[in-house]
């Protein structure tokens, strides 16, 4: 069974330390007493400006630390207590902190020829962090390698043998970099305008850590060319779950979760035609939770959630949240934020981006 990278609310209170807790409101304090575990995500605020949230499972925000512009995909490390947020693309800054405490942030900034896709993984021990990024002249997907040791240094870089690298993460040992090529070709001169909609390559790639050679590379069947493989996570088994949008005819029904492992085929998950109707051919997230064996998958665009059996691919629920965005897991289920401000029973006055990390 593959650990948690979580830790509860016990441990980030243990590690955050008498300095942190004295920064807080009494309000705030009094959430995460209470709360049973502690999140992070991008949020736009009601003046416009862009921020990172510490936020409980109830959605009571603890504290904020302000953005350049907006966030996308976030990064956790369990050993270090690191959290990244990365850009939005075309975006070029990455911001790194330790949300258990006030020390100073450390701010990356993608090498020139290269912007960020919004993702990127820790290494198990916490010493690398892999982002992914646009080699937006050469038409290529590349991981970024910067080094947590030295204030996130880049110290190098691997291609993700595809186009438009969007999620990542990295296998439980560390020696696989896991990798969905979305196949959708842009280039911040035509900011965030899909280039080659006819002639789109998706894939999900399996790239080895130390060397950055390919190990496998799965190409979606040539019916499903329009199928963007967009997002990851991994089960308690070590099973690869992926998420996609299709930019094909809006009346199509086609499959948009699936799953495999290293040596395996693809195998997409059949989800009853209702189901698929409701996400609008749109999942914006998926997470999985290790410890009840659930896959968990939001639609913005459907203003819905599902949640599937990670065994038999079964849909467990839905649910109708509108401007649905961010899912993770919690103690039970998943903890699920909206576009409006919804996280949970809770209503903030904040716009909660697209992804959560649980920290």
């Amino acid at each position: 069974m593959m650990r948690s990278a979580a830790i509860n609310r016990r441990s980030f209170v243990k590690a955050a330390g008498l300095g942190f807790l004295a920064t807080l409101t009494p309000r705030s304090l009094m959430a995460l007493e209470q709360t049973d575990a502690v999140y992070a995500s991008g949020i736009r605020a009601a003046d416009g400006s862009f921020a990172i949230a510490t936020v409980t499972e109830r959605g009571e925000i603890v504290d904020q630390m302000t953005l350049p512009a907006r966030a996308h995909g976030m990064a956790f490390s369990a050993s270090t207590g690191k959290t990244v947020a990365f850009a939005r693309r075309p975006g070029t800054f990455a911001m790194i902190f330790d949300p258990r405490n006030k020390g100073e942030p450390v701010a990356i900034s993608s090498p020139e020829g290269r912007h960020f896709y919004g993702h990127g993984a820790f290494s198990p021990d916490g010493r690398l962090l892999y982002a992914s990024e646009n080699d937006f002249d050469g038409n290529r997907g590349m991981i970024g390698l910067y080094d947590a040791t030295d204030r996130f240094t880049r110290i190098g870089e691997f291609e993700t043998y595809g186009i438009g690298p969007h999620d990542m993460t990295v296998s439980e040992d560390g020696r696989l970099l896991i990798v969905a090529n979305g196949g959708i070709e842009t280039h911040p001169d035509f900011g965030r305008t899909k280039l080659n909609l006819g002639e789109m390559q998706p894939s999900l790639a399996l790239i080895d850590a130390a060397t950055g050679a390919l190990v496998e590379k799965h190409v979606l069947p040539a019916e499903w060319a329009e199928l963007s493989t967009r997002h990851v996570d991994l089960d308690g088994e070590g099973r690869i779950w992926f998420a996609c949008q299709y930019e094909g005819h809006r009346k199509d029904l086609p499959p948009l979760v699936g799953h495999f492992a290293k040596g395996e085929n693809l195998s997409f998950i059949e989800l009853p035609e209702e189901t698929t109707r409701r996400l609008a051919n749109y999942v914006g997230a998926i997470a999985v939770n290790r410890s009840e064996g659930l896959v968990g998958i939001t639609s913005p665009k459907g203003g819905a959630s599902v949640t599937i059996d990670a065994r038999t691919g079964k849909v467990l629920a839905e649910a109708t949240i509108p401007d649905a965005a961010g899912i993770a897991p919690a103690k039970s289920g998943f903890a699920v934020s909206s576009y409006d401000g919804d996280f949970l029973s809770t209503r903030s006055d904040v716009a909660w981006d697209q992804h959560i990390v649980r920290i």
